[in-house]
């Protein structure tokens, strides 16, 4: 089933504790990383800080999706949950930034690390990233909010991985080289993690059709209900991270209006689309219609 559904459960338990292993990781890694002068940890703590506030982020946005509706706000708070994912994939991207500035200065004047403290800093990192994208696993292929805390801590667990490989390289060979190497590896995995996100999020917030949604079949579906001989003004956008909608005019020249089919189409673009939301004009003749031109928003 394509396109974009409600998620199965709330995930406010498991950002509240994400968020908070997170943060005291930040510190630990912080710390240890001034100690052990690894620009390696202290890149990924500056990631890792970036996660804590992608999560809050996200935590906020899916609190907002659950408040009603009201006069002004119409369709209700759902696009939060766009601008969430978006804001939080720009953030990671011009964090990378300074990372690879500060990871290029000690490829050319190498610094040394204590590669013990970074082994066993990253270590634990591995286990708090990896047990904080578990938590999110459930949901991951529902929500993009969800995903991208779960791709963010999936990510970061391997990160860390590498850092331990980085810092048992440098005990036993001595390069100091090979920490700002990891520094630039992770600036590689956040921005392959988060290109992905950051092109769905904005095409979202453009209002686009969302990903996993056939326009044509959609269009082909409606043009192929009993009675109608055209199909104009289609449009198909996310109302939030989870809940897609969609308007059309159908035209059924001397069928009057059909209740029955109209809840009938209604139900079949849920289940057959992802389609949760849909409005549907019946005309009898549309010629007479000013949206019927392809190019007339």
């Amino acid at each position: 089933m394509g396109g974009h559904h409600h998620a199965p459960a709330h995930y406010d338990r498991a950002f509240a504790i994400g968020t908070a292993l997170n943060l005291g990781f930040v510190a630990v890694e912080a710390v240890y990383g001034v100690l052990a002068n690894s620009v390696a940890l202290l890149a990924d703590a500056g990631h890792n800080l970036s996660d804590v506030l992608g999560l809050l982020l996200a935590w906020g946005a899916a609190w907002l999706t659950r408040r009603r509706p009201t006069t002004r706000h119409t369709y209700g708070f759902g696009s939060s949950s766009i601008l969430a994912s978006l804001l939080n994939a720009a953030v990671l991207l011009i964090a990378v930034g300074a990372i690879a500035w500060e990871a290029f200065g000690r490829l050319v004047h190498p610094q040394p690390v204590e590669g013990g403290t970074v082994m066993w800093v990253a270590a634990v990192g591995i286990a708090v990233n990896a047990g904080t994208a578990w938590l999110f696993m459930g949901g991951k292929d529902t929500d993009l909010n969800i995903r991208g805390a779960y791709l963010h801590m999936a990510a970061d667990a391997g990160v860390s991985l590498g850092v331990v490989i980085a810092a048992l390289l440098i005990g036993w060979t001595g390069w100091l080289w090979l920490d700002p190497l990891v520094s630039l590896g992770i600036v590689v995995v956040i921005v392959i993690g988060t290109w992905g996100l950051l092109r769905e999020s904005a095409n979202l917030a453009m209002a686009a059709v969302p990903e996993g949604i056939d326009r044509a079949a959609v269009e082909g579906y409606l043009a192929a209900l009993p009675g109608v001989t055209a199909v104009h003004d289609l449009h198909i956008w996310g109302l939030s991270t989870t809940n897609t909608a969609l308007t059309a005019h159908i035209v059924r020249p001397g069928c009057g209006t059909d209740d029955d089919l109209l809840k009938r189409v209604a139900q079949e673009l849920k289940d057959r689309f992802g389609i949760g939301h849909a409005t549907i004009q019946v005309e009898h003749d549309g010629q007479d219609c000013g949206l019927a031109p392809a190019d007339v928003v």
